[in-house]
């Protein structure tokens, strides 16, 4: 399961990393994914939305049990 979670979230990385930020992906557990935001788009004020509306929603598409998608601050 990560490694299918990876791979998308390696397809969605070149969108942030032309805004000036990028993600990473932390850990999958109880049908949540948690991943890191850094750089500007961890600053932005489209962040909430842009987790829950475009990056989950890609993710859902291959994991149906999937819950949420949440930044973590390490």
């Amino acid at each position: 399961m990560e490694k299918k979670i990876i791979e998308i979230i390696d397809q969605i990385r070149p969108y942030l990393i032309l805004e000036g930020g990028d993600i990473e992906f932390v850990k999958y557990e109880d049908d949540y994914i948690y991943v890191k935001v850094t750089g500007t788009c961890n600053n932005c004020d489209l962040l909430g939305s842009e987790i829950n509306d475009g990056i989950f929603n890609l993710l859902k598409e291959e994991i149906p049990t999937l819950k949420g998608v949440i930044n973590v601050n390490l």
